[in-house]
């Protein structure tokens, strides 16, 4: 789904039709200008997912084609889109600067190139030293962590866990959904923008005065990691988290060289034009952050890329341990902060990172354990309490709802999951049938029964250009039918929309008229997309 798009005319919510078959809508974005082959395949891709409801959302079938070319910037990730995308322009004049420069430091070059690696990687070297940050990196306490799934959940799951212990946390993650001061946690809170401010022109204008031709200035990502360091030093953080943004080897966070505990997360098939075509090589990338003399730990991956992570930690004389999925018994009753199945093998991983770097700090006696059936309080209380907003996210729209809805039901809701790789996708499909498919409707600060009306089920799907829909959708819509969303019968019908506030549109005005059903609406196959969405609805 396209972030902007050409004036054109607002496309009219369709008619509900006699009932005729169970069927929902797929929203499919305008988001890659393909050509005609592929278009074709791709209509035959977008086959509606199917709800019990008794007839179909939408009266047109097919795929409509997109209008317009797709303006280069809206081809780009948030990070990548120019100032108006490196945060958001509503806070100070400053700000707004700083934004406006952060956006000068994008390159139009595709993240495959080879500036990420080898020698041009050795420039990180070179600002590390220009900043002055060879020290205060040394010293900070890090936990580092990779992967291809659920690394920023691990992250986010570990970081509350110490926090909840009393120590003074920093978490730097990415990509950022609305605001890139959310790359940067400290006590759980978004670096305010008076101290964010603060921070980049320091880093800014001591870069500016020592790059030129022979050292560039740092592209987008490293110049942010850079700055993380710069904050959690300055702030005197007891820990760093750390999220790798892409692969580990050649990744702007691998400059720590001595992190007190590394993470491997689930491994999977992306960015294979960065990372290499098979688990193999991905996992050789991804088992680049580790190091000599420094405990690790990974979950269950396939034999291929285990294989190769116990290799390297054998090279280097780590132990590499396998960590199991935690055991919701060992929560006292209390659920995770994010939500989904597969988040208790994340959770699982960020209690091996924890307790180790309490361990290997000596703060082991901060943390009582009761019984060994359960988790100590600091860490249940940390699980429960993590949040990480776009994955596996409920949001009721508040529009709709408070203008439609007198009896507290939501008429429109948005599953909201930054899902964005063929295993990610089928994780995310499980996780809406199961919250959808309940007898009571999961929402993010209630659960209000399930009414008697009809639902429709809406898929609002963008991929970025450097990933295959093709690869995306089959993983999608065949999970979603293996956990009963799917019917006998379906009606193609599909939609695409030239801008985002386009599509919001169009549903916030078939809810409104009809307001005897609930449109449960998945928006997934990008965060960006996701962050988007966001933004709309809390405006």
């Amino acid at each position: 789904m396209r972030a902007g798009g050409g004036a054109s005319p607002r496309p009219a919510p369709p008619p509900l039709p006699a009932a005729t078959s169970a069927t929902a809508t797929l929203l499919a974005p305008a988001s890659v200008a393909m050509p005609a082959p592929r278009l074709a395949h791709l209509r035959r891709l977008l086959l509606p997912l199917r709800s019990a409801a008794p007839h179909p959302l939408a009266a047109n079938p097919g795929l409509q084609l997109p209008g317009p070319p797709v303006h280069p910037s809206l081809l780009l990730p948030r990070a990548m889109a120019g100032a108006a995308h490196a945060g958001v322009a509503t806070g100070s004049a400053e700000y707004e600067e700083v934004l406006g420069c952060l956006g000068s430091l994008i390159t139009q070059k595709v993240r495959a190139d080879t500036g990420n690696r080898g020698n041009q990687w050795k420039l990180m070297t070179k600002y590390v030293q220009i900043l002055e940050l060879e020290e205060p990196i040394a010293q900070l306490k890090v936990i580092h962590v990779a992967g291809t799934k659920g690394k920023g959940s691990t992250c986010t799951f570990a970081e509350s866990i110490l926090r909840s212990c009393g120590f003074r946390t920093g978490l730097f993650t990415s990509p950022h959904l609305i605001d890139v001061r959310e790359r940067f946690r400290l006590d759980g809170l978004d670096i305010s923008e008076e101290k964010f401010i603060r921070y980049f022109w320091w880093c800014w204008n001591k870069l500016k005065d020592k790059t030129g031709d022979d050292v560039p200035m740092p592209a987008y990502f490293r110049f942010l990691a850079l700055l993380a360091f710069k904050i959690f030093s300055d702030e005197q953080v007891d820990v760093a988290v750390l999220e790798v943004g892409l692969g580990g080897k050649y990744d702007a966070t691998n400059v720590v060289r001595a992190p007190v505990v590394c993470g491997i997360s689930s491994l999977g098939y992306d960015h294979m034009q960065i990372l290499g075509n098979t688990l193999g090589e991905i996992a050789g990338e991804k088992a680049g952050i580790l190091k000599k003399g420094v405990p690790a730990y990974t979950v269950p991956q396939p034999e291929e890329a285990m294989s190769v992570l116990m290799h390297r930690a054998s090279e280097l004389g780590v132990s590499l341990q396998v960590v199991q999925p935690l055991d919701p018994q060992k929560l006292e009753d209390q659920p995770l902060g994010l939500h989904g199945e597969h988040q208790y093998m994340n959770a699982g991983l960020a209690v091996a990172l924890a307790n180790t770097w309490l361990e290997k700090q000596g703060h082991l006696d901060r943390i009582h354990v009761k019984h060994s059936d359960t988790l100590p309080d600091q860490f249940i209380k940390g699980l429960s309490s993590a949040c990480l907003r776009g994955r596996a996210q409920i949001v009721p729209d508040p529009q709709v709802n408070s203008e439609n809805d007198k009896h507290g039901n939501s008429s429109l809701v948005f599953y909201l999951d930054g899902a964005h790789s063929p295993e990610s996708m089928e994780t995310c499909a499980r996780w809406f049938a199961h919250v959808t498919n309940n007898d009571r409707i999961q929402e993010v600060s209630m659960e209000q029964p399930h009414t008697d009306r009809n639902s429709r089920k809406i898929l609002l799907f963008n991929c970025m250009t450097v990933r295959d829909p093709q690869r995306l959708l089959p993983c999608l819509l065949d999970t979603c039918a293996q956990n009963g969303l799917n019917g006998a019968n379906s009606s193609r019908t599909s939609s695409v929309f030239e801008s985002l506030p386009l599509a919001i549109q169009w549903l916030r005005e078939t809810a409104q008229q009809n307001q005897s059903t609930q449109f449960q609406v998945l928006v997934t196959g990008s965060l960006h997309l996701v962050g988007d969405v966001l933004r709309l609805l809390e405006k």
